[in-house]
């Protein structure tokens, strides 16, 4: 086994995380691991997983090594992740998953959606104003209808080669005997302490008596989640859409004392999962880089993007002194705002909202990125109009920016070259801050989603006019996530999966990973090691203290509005190379690149 922390900060945190466990359990793993950095580590040849956890990374090699396909790899590192990773994703949440079997691609959404009972007010004060939105987020309003298990259940009955109860063992394993809190882990229970400590369940479960989270190294042993996923691996998703488990989340969700929502089983039992048409785009005549349509704006914007550079005189001048260059910076920001103008007028569920001129792809049009890239000049625009592809006049306002957090994402490649590339949330980090224990009355449980938020506040803008992704029964909020598989043009082979966390960041995260692999040149690690950068169509937003002085200082006198930003991605990228497989993970989470 290859175990792989992908940059030697993690290295050595997770290193301290292992050594807390015990001295015994820290040289094994130690042992088994080698402990080599990603560069210097030799490509895998069999398979390779790539996840937000070492513990998740283990149970998708463990998986592989069963005869496990990809997408079963995925559906237990998920099932882990629902466990170690609880702040980011889980169960309670939804996905949107690309899968690759060699011949053809398909995109699963497993989305949340909107129950039957919510509507345009559901985040309106009775003035009219919009909540706050940890007011929104804390509670039951804006729980949607969990869209994961349903998803990963219809995607294996085609692509699963091992039992589903199978996929469930690490996962409940776990659960029963406790893993160690990490690092990461420990922190997001201090910065979540005010809100998550107000749930019953989650106070008992993450933090001690007196009201401190557990420390670094703890055993967590979460008794009703194993229960839960013993129950749906003999039962099926069916089990949590029906029955006890429903019937507890819909209880906590409704009656919630201070912000109950309006989920009803009746809403969990009608939920189904999509299975949509990828959109690929090709790139720089080399590639073809497939990703997920609406309703996620990302493979729209990511492509909107690097199709707009492409015309911009900086293109081969990225990187100075080992750093994207300011040059560079100010184009890429710039038709960074141009491609948000544009996911604000117009993108959101496609089962309710029409396509500019009738097609997604009007807004990766060749002529349309050209005439847009066009706005580009020597200052900055400071903030962009959206477009109008093929002469189109939407009917729709333009969303007015507001908070978007959460998500996990996994990789998986498969001895028979199946490729998975999963991106999964809860939303804000915690969800809801509201946990279900499926009816079990056992200690600790899941933790439900705040989706919800993920649509606009606001329903109509000043003049009245409707906002595209405003809330409505039934439907599915815009989303960031942009799980992506890039392939060859010359002959179709897959390259590359890759994809990361952070809200709207996930955009700028994805493309950086895409410009530094296949552009610039650089392994994967180096490509996720590069300090992260970009605009929400506001101030040019730059990583904290990963930028040089002169870096500002350029920007500046070209106009733009600079803030530092901590911009903490997640990134994990797995590239096919003549010698294998090389992967890499995020240095500023706990990521684990895993192979053999």
């Amino acid at each position: 086994m290859a175990w792989s922390l992908m940059a030697q900060s993690a290295k050595m945190q997770c290193c301290r995380w292992l050594l807390q466990q015990g001295l015994a359990v820290a040289l094994t793993l130690l042992a088994l691991a080698g402990w080599r950095t990603a560069w210097a580590e030799p490509p895998a040849k069999r398979f390779a997983v790539a996840a937000a956890h070492p513990l998740a990374s283990q149970a998708g090699i463990q998986i592989l090594r069963a005869g496990g396909s990809a997408l079963d790899a995925a559906i237990a590192m998920q099932m882990v992740l629902t466990l170690v990773e609880p702040q980011a994703s889980g169960i309670g949440g939804g996905a949107f998953l690309l899968h690759w079997d060699g011949r053809s691609i398909e995109a699963w959404d497993g989305r949340e959606t909107a129950p039957a009972q919510a509507d345009e007010q559901l985040f309106l004060q009775p003035d009219g104003r919009p909540m706050q939105f940890m007011q929104a987020v804390v509670g039951g309003r804006a729980v949607g209808v969990p869209g994961l298990l349903r998803m990963l259940e219809q995607a294996h009955r085609q692509h699963g080669r091992l039992p589903w109860g199978r996929l469930f063992e690490p996962a409940i394993q776990l659960a029963e005997k406790g893993f160690a809190v990490s690092p990461r882990l420990h922190s997001q229970l201090l910065a979540g302490a005010e809100h998550l400590q107000k749930d019953p369940l989650a106070r008992a479960l993450y933090y001690a008596p007196q009201g401190q989270p557990h420390p670094v190294g703890y055993r967590l042993r979460n008794p009703a989640l194993a229960q839960v996923l013993r129950q749906v691996s003999q039962g099926g998703s069916d089990v949590f859409y029906r029955g006890p488990i429903a019937a507890d989340m819909v209880q906590r969700v409704r009656k919630h004392a201070l912000n109950p929502g309006r989920l009803s089983e009746q809403d969990l039992v009608d939920y189904r999962p999509r299975q949509r048409t990828a959109l690929c785009t090709d790139w720089r005549e080399l590639w073809r880089v497939c990703g997920f349509p609406p309703p996620s704006s990302g493979h729209l914007a990511i492509m909107q993007m690097l199709g707009m550079l492409v015309h911009l005189p900086d293109l081969g001048m990225g990187l100075k002194d080992g750093l994207p260059s300011p040059s560079w910076l100010h184009d890429y920001t710039e038709v960074s705002r141009l491609a948000f103008a544009d996911r604000a007028q117009y993108v959101a569920d496609p089962d309710f909202v029409e396509p500019p001129a009738g097609d997604w792809r009007s807004l990766l049009a060749p002529d349309y990125l050209r005439q847009r890239a066009a706005l580009v000049g020597p200052h900055s625009m400071g903030s962009a109009s959206a477009g109008q592809p093929a002469g189109w006049r939407s009917a729709y306002a333009p969303q007015l920016a507001q908070e978007e957090y959460g998500t996990s994402h996994l990789n998986v490649v498969d001895g028979q070259g199946r490729v998975v590339s999963m991106t999964s949330t809860i939303e804000a980090v915690w969800g809801a801050h509201l946990m279900s224990d499926g009816g079990t009355g056992l200690p600790g449980g899941f933790l439900l989603n705040n989706q919800l938020t993920d649509f606009s506040f606001l329903p109509t803008d000043a003049q009245g006019r409707p906002i595209a992704n405003r809330v409505q029964a039934g439907k599915r909020p815009r989303s960031s996530m942009s799980p992506t598989l890039v392939f060859r043009r010359s002959d179709g082979a897959w390259v590359l999966s890759t994809g990361s966390p952070g809200g709207p960041g996930i955009i700028h995260y994805t493309a950086k990973s895409l410009i530094g692999t296949l552009q610039w040149g650089l392994s994967p690690q180096q490509a996720i090691d590069l300090p992260n950068f970009g605009s929400f169509n506001g101030p040019t937003l730059l990583e904290q203290g990963r930028f040089p002085r002169a870096t500002f200082d350029v920007l500046k006198a070209r106009g733009h509005q600079v803030e530092e930003v901590p911009f903490v991605s997640g990134l994990h990228v797995l590239q096919e190379t003549a010698q294998g497989f090389v992967g890499g993970a995020d240095p500023r989470r706990e990521g684990v690149v895993l192979g053999e």
